[in-house]
């Protein structure tokens, strides 16, 4: 085997997940997996998600690829480089190069390059990872190779950025036949009743949000034509008999435009498909939610991170909170689910601030909703803004940026009571039963006193 793909998030380690069990398949591997295979390179993925790392070593050990390529996030950043240095410590494996690219390398390249890695990919991997695989295999000079990281006699050598691909239509499907797919739908359909699959439709933000990261696909807005998407939609419900569809795009509802050559291409086709989305509330309008609805939208999250227009202007968010609520507002009286996004312990958030979050939580009333407390990405804009403040940072390899403390207006262990008193509050809102009622209240005035003796 000359090369595998690879990633190190296991299932079984993950108890947050083990919760929920929605779990899904490794889509960008899968995306340079069929991009390799466009080009005649032979590839195998190993999909670590329902496997130990142990049966993963195994594998590698069987199969002796000479070129390994690891996809690395937060979530998967601490295996990842046991992985390596297991890798390239034991003569057994042979040694193989090893390649890693994902959000997480781009601005900590020498750290994960003092690891044992051979090689960073820095951005978009599909045209990077072909060229690097060709190089290493002919034993070619990689300097002129843009967009990836290596050492060279001690130093840290960086070439040119890679121009972001930009017509997306260039791309084959993802390769969902090198993985085990119907693993996932099993696991959906046990715990859920129905299955769901991955679809990406277009690449890059051309959003500034300070604390997201866009060390992959940057600053852009691309788009797979409508008229392709809808075939891919057709061959999973052909092929796997898919239930639902998790349009995993950023802002979905970007391009009007776009949306318009969807839905003629869905109705063209004569397919619909339960499908749920995320977007930003002022990219929807009545017409938009119309066009979603009948092609088989049921569920969207609509950004909000905050009830206060304070933090949602010290995230540069460019939005209006009003207009996030009468959007999730209209999205459930339309008949579509709604969620949305809340974090807490931003920069110079106050107690008056949660309490506005508070409120536009019971006032929109999402059907679903998510809340953090906010961490600082390396590369984004808001970890520039408070790396002087930095209170805790831990070893670099044994713990992720969402380890990372700073000052904040109070401590942090005020800001996970907060989210105590946050859930507390919406679950009272919701319930009719007076005792459920007495026995949140009870447990929204404790949180409200740790909040207090947290300060």
């Amino acid at each position: 085997m000359s090369i595998l793909l690879t990633h190190a998030y296991y299932l079984y380690e993950d108890a947050k997940e083990q919760k929920i069990m929605k779990p899904y398949p490794p889509l960008g591997l899968l995306y340079i997996s069929s991009y390799l295979k466009k080009y005649n390179i032979p590839n195998d993925v190993f999909d670590s998600t329902f496997n130990s790392s142990e049966e993963q070593l195994q594998y590698i050990l069987e199969k002796q690829p000479k070129i390994i390529a690891i996809y690395t996030n937060l979530m998967t950043k601490i295996n990842v480089i046991k992985l390596v240095k297991i890798l390239k410590r034991e003569p057994t494996y042979g040694f193989p190069k090893i390649i890693l690219g994902g959000p997480d390398i781009t601005y900590n390249c020498e750290n994960y390059l003092k690891t044992g890695a051979d090689f960073l990919v820095i951005g978009e991997g599909e045209q990077t990872t072909l060229e690097l695989y060709q190089a290493i295999i002919c034993k070619k000079s990689f300097n002129d190779i843009p967009g990836i990281a290596f050492m060279e006699n001690g130093k840290l050598i960086k070439t040119e950025a890679r121009e972001k691909i930009k017509d997306l239509a260039e791309l084959p499907m993802p390769n969902r036949d090198a993985i085990p797919v119907q693993k996932y739908l099993n696991t959906w359909q046990k715990h859920h009743g129905k299955s769901s699959m991955t679809v990406s439709t277009q690449r890059g933000c051309p959003y500034t949000c300070k604390w997201c990261s866009t060390a992959v696909y940057g600053l852009s807005y691309r788009r797979r034509p409508a008229k392709i998407v809808v075939e891919e939609l057709v061959k999973l419900k052909a092929t796997y008999n898919a239930d639902a569809i998790w349009f995993v795009d950023d802002v979905f509802t970007v391009s009007h435009k776009w949306i318009n050559e969807f839905h003629s291409e869905m109705n063209k086709a004569n397919f619909k498909i339960p499908f749920e989305i995320i977007t930003r509330a002022e990219r929807l309008n009545d017409e938009v939610l119309k066009q979603l609805k009948d092609i088989g939208c049921f569920r969207i999250w609509i950004g909000a991170e905050s009830g206060s227009q304070k933090v949602i202007d010290a995230m540069d968010r460019r939005v209006d909170v009003k207009t996030v609520k009468e959007m999730i507002q209209k999205t459930n009286k339309l008949g579509i689910e709604s969620g949305t996004f809340i974090m807490l312990g931003y920069p110079e958030e106050t107690e008056n601030d949660i309490k506005e979050t508070i409120q536009y939580l019971k006032e929109a009333n999402p059907t679903q909703y998510t809340i953090t407390v906010a961490y600082p990405i390396k590369g984004t804009s808001l970890y520039n803004e408070i790396e002087n403040k930095i209170t805790v940072q831990p070893n670099w390899e044994t713990s992720t940026d969402r380890d990372i403390d700073f000052e904040r207006t109070y401590k942090r262990k005020y800001y996970e009571y907060a989210v105590r008193k946050v859930v507390n509050e919406m679950e009272i809102e919701r319930t009719s039963s007076f005792l459920k009622k007495s026995k949140l209240k009870l447990k929204s005035i404790i949180a409200s006193g740790l909040m207090n003796l947290s300060k």
